[in-house]
């Protein structure tokens, strides 16, 4: 195997020519804002480009400054967001904004350590802020530079323990100069050269020195440990219609999963569904009730979700639920609200003669 003296500098060589547009990315020999890379990272994590390109575009047409971000209400974050996944990272980005705007002036920290400090900002969103938003000489270690990391070095200890050793790795190879374009230059090579299967070595400017490339190993690294079986919960919904046609939503609760998002009425979800008797004693309040054929299913981070959706048709007399705290929603503002995706599955199970009520969204591994 050849050793690359610089691995860096031909890596920068195969950006220059390249590099991926991206509504988030700075045109060459400049440096993007601040504030829309830390945008577009937070609502990179665990999510592909694909889908973030139109939330992003959206964001910053709505909210064109972290000001403008800081002062929206939540609920008007969370409905924007509504379709992306993993809601605490919209709570964390008005949160984050908040500080940004109003403890320290409008102005993000440049360092890694500082961001770090930012609501929602961990290891990774704080070295790639710092790299692409202010060149600093951070590694930025998502999943596409782990994997090219990993086969340059033939790194070959299991994830996630061995996480540590491939950032000390990734560290070594970040240029004094340039340093935004390197972590933005990892990522496009593990996109589109280093991919997970069948890489296309024979393109790669790194090949040369390629370890596991030399070892024939490249397709088998990374090594991850293996994945835990999710375990399975099952509950019900509650989805009651009034004489107008609008739905009643609810409010989940402050904190925990899904925290201050609108849902139809939901039981308890335990390991089993519930018998009819127990159904009707969790629904919100008395009505004619039926259970429709079908499940909604939906899988979370930590476990997998099935849902039996009972529906129910009501005149103006009957309350909103859940001691007054629900409210009607007319049909057709329901994609406008913070609805998150298992609930808009839940409604659209219960109204399936409306046609979609929703566009599609889809939310999967970052990148």
């Amino acid at each position: 195997m050849t050793l690359l003296t610089n691995p860096a500098r031909a890596l920068l060589g195969w950006y220059d020519k390249h590099r991926r547009v991206l509504p988030w990315r700075a045109p060459a020999g400049r440096r993007a804002q601040p504030y829309h890379v830390w945008l577009s990272e937070i609502m990179l994590q665990q999510t592909t480009v694909q889908a973030v390109a139109d939330y992003y575009r959206k964001f910053l047409l709505r909210w064109p400054t972290v000001g403008a971000l800081a002062a929206a209400p939540l609920d008007e974050v969370l409905a924007a967001w509504a379709g992306l996944g993993y809601y605490a990272r919209a709570r964390n980005l008005h949160k984050a904004a908040g500080v940004v705007a109003h403890e320290l002036g409008g102005t993000f920290p440049a360092t890694a350590a500082e961001l770090r400090k930012l609501p929602g900002v961990g290891p990774y969103t704080a070295g790639a802020i710092a790299a692409i938003a202010f060149d600093q000489p951070e590694a930025a270690m998502d999943a596409n530079a782990e994997r090219v990391v990993a086969r340059l070095y033939a790194m070959d200890e299991p994830f996630p323990g061995g996480k540590a050793k491939l950032l000390a790795l990734g560290r070594k190879l970040v240029p004094k100069k340039r340093a935004g374009d390197f972590a933005q230059a990892l990522m496009d090579l593990g996109s589109a050269i280093c991919t997970v299967k069948r890489p296309a070595c024979g393109n790669c400017p790194l090949a040369a020195g390629c370890a596991a490339r030399a070892t024939g190993l490249a397709e088998t690294l990374p090594v991850k440990a293996p994945k835990r079986a999710r375990p399975l919960k099952r509950g019900a919904a509650f989805v009651a219609v009034n004489a107008a046609g609008a739905v009643l939503l609810t409010k989940r609760p402050e904190k925990g999963l899904l925290a201050s998002m609108l849902e139809p009425p939901l039981g308890p979800w335990t390991t089993k569904f519930p018998s009819r008797e127990d159904a009707l004693a969790q629904a919100p309040f008395a009505a004619a009730w039926k259970k429709l054929p079908g499940l909604v299913r939906h899988g979370f981070t930590h476990f997998e979700l099935e849902v039996e959706v009972w529906t129910a048709s009501l005149d103006g007399r009957v309350k909103p639920g859940h001691d007054g705290k629900g409210k009607w929603v007319a049909r057709e503002t329901l994609g406008s609200v913070a609805l998150p995706t298992v609930m808009r599955k839940i409604i659209e199970h219960a109204l399936p003669d409306d046609g979609p009520l929703f566009r599609a969204k889809t939310t999967t591994p970052r990148r």
